[in-house]
């Protein structure tokens, strides 16, 4: 793959195509072969999922409860936010219990006091029979339990009546969350349901339809084979994928940055440069970004709150009136609501200058619509998921309230304005673009830039394959499609997209190495990232193979992130060895800080500790612990949150007057959004999680989950150990990032672009023309012949 383009000549009045061909074939296969190895899975999703029994009886005959029962289980699991408090196949929320792994402890201890306790010589042995011998019939499509197992379920039905319905609260859940005596029987039988799959031999095998997660020494469960094969060979497909990267990059040049940059470079003063109307819209959206940022963080530090503390807030009932699942279904939202308000007020800025200038009439007209549509979206949806959660919305709960699904709670009508919203985005960004991508090849920046836009609602829309009716393996397919694909293939592919041009627009780099970083981008995350979605869904319920390929092609999502990394250093710091006569400094040394430190947790925190949790045989034991939500902190703010704050303040740069521009809140804001979360991290999820950790292995999995583990005295000296970093990064991080909006909003009386105005009040930077090469050396004149070789 040269970096010289290839093939024949471009239709006339286009652009010829700036790279080579054997890049754009790579990006094709990959993300095709990717894709269709994807389809695959997903057929197998649906062939292999777990049967939900018509019914489940006793030996004696006696139904214990139906098909209908489990599915209704799950709708009420949904409704009330429980995914958001505890968790199904280790997927949900870490303050609750784990339902999978709590009913198959409490019941097969149940169950071996049942035939004689510890002291009795085959109790053991025959509650491990009970347990692994599937006796369901597909045929009749009936589950048979041993008369044990259905005492267990009766007496584990008061259990969880105790437990859910609890007037006085005092365990994060609101007082009285569940006291329907039929809504309990629903979701006991869910919970036992899904503590069946865990333990009952898949037909044909040896192990569990999931793979025989939990670990609970009760029934037997321990990794399987493919748990432990898949992670050695994940090792190795590390290393070898690592290794032959490295070798081939230290080899070839493929980007071409690795020369000095000659063009000398004149910065614009940010009053200098005339923005769009459209572009001056955007200071509202960063402002809502914001305004939506600090909601998340304070709702984040309310449910972290719960895990020091659960009787009170200070002595405030908090649990009445913000129970800690209503706390997480907000702070996960907004995590994504605050994020994506910043992508599209970035994207909408910067489409202008792709376009040279020009922008269509009523663009800004457009872009205040669609800020207004997302307004009402992100308020509707969180009212709507605090009604769903109180049962105020009746059979319309998962419409208009809360569909349930961790990161999809939105109700439907929600999730569908929202990927409209998406789609409409896209159609400002058309508007705009069209005339650059009429003259441009399909290989080129600009239509990279825009297929990268298009690609986020397309795959936001799969989260609505997901409903409260699609049963949980298959819901947990269609999530993670989102949750993992969305958020770290095709967020990632729009951002780098939106990086490589704003350093071209900034002549920073040329354009020719910026399409080779962002082709690079398609081929190593798409050779790791689409199958890799699969490592979320090793014990949900899904066949061997998903952890086979899940282990393999998850391992080798860290090779891009390690070749990028050390190559987003060389990326970052080209403008530093620019030849710059302007008087006037780089404007944007922020931007650009926010930038690298994306860089730093793209690889600590997506790399490292995403590594670290996504080997089967740790993951077995870690799935659902302190360690999962410190991988996810770490990559989600490290990541997208930097991002969403670096396009913030690359914009806020010409949006504030200079006269009321000042670099100490941006300084400000960078170290201590760095600094809080690294104390997030380091101080209390990084311990903590180890040491859950630990106990899972010690004690098993259903003890680590536990409220009592939670609360220990250990837990929760390192969960107070976490408020200075949280005071750090809300007052020192998140109140300045609100200000700087704020100036954006409140002074943004910057000169307005006109169509007839020239280009360079647009642009922000001039490139000078490559200083001419020194001359070639005169040859030496040849020496005459010798004498003696002169013909006569």
């Amino acid at each position: 793959m040269g970096a010289a383009p290839t093939g024949g000549a471009p239709p006339a009045g286009k652009r010829q195509r700036m790279i080579a061909r054997g890049w754009v074939q790579a990006a094709i296969l990959v993300t095709l072969g990717g894709f269709f190895v994807l389809g695959f899975l997903a057929i197998r999703t649906y062939q292999a999922q777990p049967p939900i029994p018509d019914r489940t009886v006793s030996a004696s005959g006696e139904v214990v409860f139906t098909g209908d029962d489990v599915r209704d289980g799950q709708k009420v699991f949904l409704r009330t936010g429980l995914m958001q408090y505890g968790s199904i196949y280790g997927h949900g929320a870490y303050l609750g219990p784990d339902f999978t792994a709590d009913y198959l402890n409490r019941s097969a201890t149940l169950v071996r006091e049942y035939y004689g306790g510890a002291k009795s010589a085959d109790a053991s042995g025959r509650t491990v029979e009970d347990y692994r011998t599937n006796r369901y019939d597909d045929g009749t499509g009936t589950l048979e339990w041993s008369e044990a197992q259905a005492a267990a379920f009766t007496e584990l039905r008061e259990h969880y009546r105790d437990i859910l319905g609890r007037p006085d609260g005092k365990q994060g859940l609101k007082p009285d969350a569940i006291t329907d005596p039929d809504e309990i029987h629903d979701v006991t039988a869910y919970f036992g349901w899904t503590a069946w799959t865990a333990a009952a031999e898949r037909p044909g095998h040896d192990y569990s339809y999931t793979n025989n997660w939990p670990s609970e020494p009760l029934v037997d469960n321990e990794p399987t084979g493919h748990t432990v094969t898949w992670s050695v060979l994940s090792l190795i497909f590390l290393l070898a994928g690592a290794g032959a990267l490295f070798a081939a990059f230290g080899r070839w040049n493929f980007l071409g940055w690795h020369h000095r940059d000659q063009r000398e470079l004149r910065f614009h003063s940010p009053d200098r440069v005339r923005l769009t109307p459209a572009q001056r819209t955007t200071a509202w959206f960063f402002l809502v970004m914001a305004a939506l940022f600090l909601a998340q963080v304070l709702l984040g530090s309310a449910a972290q709150h719960y895990r020091a503390d659960l009787s009170s807030f200070f002595g405030i009932p908090l649990d009445r009136w913000l129970p800690y699942n209503l706390a997480r279904t907000w702070h996960t939202q907004l995590s994504i609501f605050w994020v994506v308000t910043s992508f599209l007020a970035i994207g909408i800025f910067i489409a202008p200058l792709i376009a040279r200038g020009w922008e269509p009439r009523k663009q800004a007209l457009l872009t205040r619509l669609l800020l207004s549509a997302l307004v009402v979206v992100v308020v509707g949806s969180l009212l709507g998921e605090l009604a769903g959660q109180r049962g105020w919305l009746g059979d319309l709960w998962a419409v208009l309230g809360n569909q349930g699904w961790e990161y999809l709670d939105l109700g439907r009508l929600w999730q569908v304005l929202l990927t409209i919203g998406m789609v409409i985005w896209v159609v400002i960004l058309f508007r705009g673009l069209r005339r650059r991508l009429q003259g441009e090849s399909v290989a080129n920046m600009p239509w990279l830039f825009f297929l990268a836009a298009l690609a986020l609602p397309a795959f936001y829309a799969v989260g609505l394959l997901a409903s409260p009716d699609t049963q949980f393996t298959a819901a947990d397919f269609w999530r993670f499609i989102v949750v993992h694909l969305w958020v770290e293939d095709f967020m990632e592919l729009f951002t780098t997209a939106t990086v490589a041009y704003l350093f071209v627009l900034l002549g920073v780099v040329r354009e020719r190495v910026a399409l080779s970083v962002i082709f690079l981008d398609i081929v190593l995350y798409g050779a790791g990232g689409v199958i890799g979605t699969m490592h979320h869904l090793y014990f949900s319920g899904e066949p061997a193979e998903h952890l086979a390929l899940g282990a393999t092609f998850s391992a080798l999502e860290v090779v891009p992130l390690l070749f990028l990394t050390v190559e987003a250093w060389g990326f970052l710091q080209i403008g530093a060895r620019r030849r710059s006569p302007s008087d006037t400094p780089f404007p944007h040394r922020w931007a650009v800080m926010f930038l690298a430190a994306v860089g730093f947790w793209n690889f600590l925190g997506a790399g490292v500790f995403g590594f670290l949790v996504n080997l089967p045989i740790v993951s077995y034991y870690e799935m659902g612990t302190g360690l999962t939500a410190n991988h996810a902190h770490a990559a989600m703010m490290g990541v997208y949150g930097m991002l969403a704050v670096g396009f913030a303040v690359f914009a806020l740069r010409y949006l504030i007057p200079e006269n009321r521009w000042s670099d100490r809140w941006p300084r400000l804001a960078f170290w201590s959004l760095n600094l809080g979360l690294a104390w997030m991290s380091f101080a209390t999820l990084l311990p903590s999680g180890a040491l859950q950790l630990y106990k899972v292995v010690e004690s098993g999995y259903a003890d680590a989950r536990s409220l009592g583990y939670l609360q220990g005295d250990t837990n929760v000296f390192l969960e107070w150990l976490r408020l200075p970093g949280d005071v750090v990064f809300l007052v020192g991080g998140v109140l300045p990032l609100l200000w700087m909006c704020w100036l954006g909003v409140r002074h943004r009386r910057g000169p307005t672009r006109r169509p007839e105005d020239a280009e360079q009040t647009l642009l922000f930077t001039e490139v000078g023309p490559d200083p001419a090469p020194d001359p070639a050396p005169e040859p030496p004149a040849p020496e005459p012949p010798p004498a003696e070789a002169v013909a006569p």
